[in-house]
């Protein structure tokens, strides 16, 4: 397949959710500097202003509005208005995420849900909006925000590991359906990397009082903070792999080899970790692999 081109021809037009900052934020700058119309869609209005601000200050342009991903008709409403306004939307990012840790059986149901419909029902009324006004157009391009948990699941991260095996999931389905149309598809399985997704998660996340959590935040903090990627980096990336219709973006050869470990014997590798947990080293060696700045 011949390179996609980004920012003329067929490729002009971008709309992200959760674009107000970290990922989000990078891949709207990315996309604005390769000549593309942005469109934030964020629950922040303030920093996705800040963000249109940057966009505008470095030549580009775009617009900002409101927007709660679980809710279905503020997703349908925005869909409506850039098909309208705009024309055509030739790149949707499903991007909006939060995260959530415990253990399963000791998380609250309620916190599940939060994550589920933002992380997992998000993506899904994204692509129920805007893809059938891309069908309609004769092309575009589907970029959905996973992580690595959603292909190397981690214990304590039930919630956020099911909802982006989901998001994968749903990211394979639509490359095969989506392909009679000339929409491409890439789903985007980051590492850990410096953002501001906990502290964004712990405004709405109400866990207190569980052990789990408090390892799980301390440690995914760590691993950002340690992280070699940045979301500069990982928006690079996201662009080359439109541009070449990749369908999956990993982010450091850590988890390349993880991710290979799980294909190549599942079993094997889950049953690795029971037996680390089991004897009180698995999440030893994850905070270790955290501080280190490999996972």
């Amino acid at each position: 397949m011949r390179k996609r081109e980004i920012g003329s021809g067929q490729l002009r037009n971008v709309v992200i959710t959760g674009g107000a900052s970290g990922i989000g934020q990078a891949l709207a700058l990315a996309f604005a500097d390769k000549g593309c119309k942005v469109g934030i869609l964020d629950i922040d209005m303030e920093a996705a202003e800040e963000t249109l601000e940057a966009i505008r200050s470095r030549g580009g342009s775009g617009e900002a509005l409101l927007c709660d991903v679980s809710k279905l008709e503020d997703v349908e409403r925005a869909a409506s208005y850039f098909f309208s306004s705009w024309g055509a939307v030739d790149i949707l990012i499903n991007n909006a995420g939060i995260g959530c840790g415990g253990y399963v059986g000791d998380l609250p149901i309620s916190e599940w849900k939060k994550v589920v419909d933002t992380d997992l029902w998000g993506v899904i009324h994204g692509c129920h909006a805007f893809i059938p006004g891309m069908k309609s157009q004769g092309g575009g391009h589907v970029i959905n925000t996973a992580s690595t948990a959603g292909i190397m699941p981690v214990m304590g991260f039930a919630p956020y590991c099911a909802s982006k095996a989901g998001v994968v999931a749903i990211s394979q389905v639509l490359r095969m359906e989506l392909a009679p149309f000339n929409i491409g598809v890439t789903v985007v399985c980051p590492s850990p990397i410096a953002t501001n997704i906990v502290k964004n998660s712990m405004k709405l996340i109400s866990v207190e009082s569980i052990r789990e959590t408090d390892w799980a935040v301390a440690m995914i903090k760590t691993a950002m903070d340690k992280s070699a990627v940045t979301a500069g980096d990982l928006a690079g990336k996201v662009v080359k792999a439109v541009e070449k219709n990749r369908l999956y973006v990993l982010t450091n050869a850590t988890s390349r080899r993880a991710w290979l470990a799980v294909r190549l014997g599942p079993s094997a590798y889950f049953d690795f970790w029971a037996f680390l947990h089991r004897h009180n080293i698995a999440l030893k060696l994850i905070t270790c692999l955290a501080d280190k700045g490999v996972i």
